[in-house]
């Protein structure tokens, strides 16, 4: 599905946010990226999202070099990949609906489509009796579904989620993994991020540490999952 061959990400001002990453993922396998703050994490999810462009090396996604996709083939890509991030940023002068209704809007899908596709998203994640509220006056938790829903509303196959749970308290958090659990169950792959290694400490996934920009682990985790 994912593949990255000596990936390499160097910034302006010098730093190596990635030095020579060589990973795998799976169709329909869930990965946790651990490491330091700074290890690359983000950095790594960017790249996969076409958010960022990589120094060096080359970056497969679903057997296409994702170096070669033209300016028209970037928009299609972004759309078979969710984004997720610690801080969902919802637009606070509209409806949870019409956050989530976003990115369809913005690709030109009829309003029938959109009202189908936006309550299958938030009867999901547990939101749709709050389609009509404003994001501001919705908790911590419910504000990071909302981000979720948005992110799967266009049906992805891949999901990138960077800190999902870092705003949480630990029962929200175990029931946003319990989510990103069920989504896997039906197929979509999902990368996320994460730096609480006791949330994920009993979860029977593969768990890749970067350290200083470099994988230096990459082990399934032998404890039975408690999800």
């Amino acid at each position: 599905m994912i593949r990255l061959e000596n990936v390499r990400k160097r910034y302006l001002n010098g730093h190596d946010a990635l030095r020579g990453i060589n990973l795998n993922i799976a169709p329909a396998e869930m990965v946790f990226l651990t490491g330091h703050s700074g290890a690359g994490k983000s950095t790594l999810l960017k790249l996969i999202a076409l958010i960022e462009r990589p120094t060096a090396g080359k970056i497969v996604f679903e057997k296409k070099d994702l170096a070669l996709l033209s300016s028209k083939e970037i928009p299609y890509h972004r759309r078979r990949v969710g984004v997720i991030f610690q801080n969902p940023t919802l637009l606070n002068d509209r409806s949870v609906f019409d956050n989530v209704a976003l990115p369809l809007r913005v690709s030109g899908y009829k309003e029938s489509e959109i009202k189908h596709r936006v309550n299958a998203s938030l009867e999901l994640v547990g939101l749709l009796d709050k389609s009509k509220r404003q994001p501001s006056i919705l908790s911590g938790g419910e504000q990071q579904r909302v981000g979720i829903a948005r992110a799967i509303v266009s049906r992805p196959e891949v999901i990138l989620a960077d800190e999902p749970t870092g705003n949480l308290d630990p029962q929200l958090s175990k029931d946003i993994m319990n989510l990103f659990a069920r989504l896997n169950q039906v197929g979509i792959t999902l990368m996320i991020a994460t730096h609480d290694l006791s949330l994920i400490k009993d979860l029977n996934y593969r768990q890749i540490e970067l350290k200083d920009g470099k994988v230096i682990n990459a082990k399934v985790n032998a404890a039975k999952s408690t999800l």
